[in-house]
């Protein structure tokens, strides 16, 4: 493993856990791409920064049992975690929302460049989730 990437992805998720949108975005290349999980791909920076309003308005969530592994050469990493989050707002074609709490096994990975990541691909099972706030 890479030391320098492990460290990269363990600022990432501290940032996103402490709701430090300013470091978190730092951390990514302008040409950041999100493949979004059961979604489209978006491009830049700026994309990436208005998914992330969008999803802190609907969605509370802090990030636990974070395991994260690199390749040697420090160009690729993956992180696997649970999400701990409340549903704040109803997000568009999902169920309403009510303050629904949930627990969610997850996965990222990530292509890293220059120190930064340039790519983060998130995984988690949709059906999961629907189910929880659904019963919640």
């Amino acid at each position: 493993m890479n030391q320098a990437a492990l460290q990269l992805i363990e600022n990432y998720y501290a940032a996103f856990n402490a709701g430090d949108m300013n470091t978190f975005l730092s951390l990514l290349t302008d040409d950041v791409i999100h493949d979004i999980n059961q979604g489209q791909r978006e491009t830049g920076k700026v994309a990436f920064e208005q998914f992330m309003q969008r999803m802190n308005q609907h969605y509370r969530e802090q990030l636990v049992e974070m395991v994260i592994m690199s390749n040697a050469e420090g160009t690729r990493a993956a992180a696997e975690f649970v999400v701990l989050g409340e549903y704040l707002s109803t997000d568009t074609g999902l169920p309403a929302a009510n303050g629904q709490r949930y627990r969610l096994p997850a996965g990222a990975f990530f292509d890293i460049r220059d120190g930064k990541v340039a790519r983060i691909t998130n995984y988690y099972n949709l059906e999961d989730w629907i189910a929880q706030v659904n019963q919640a």
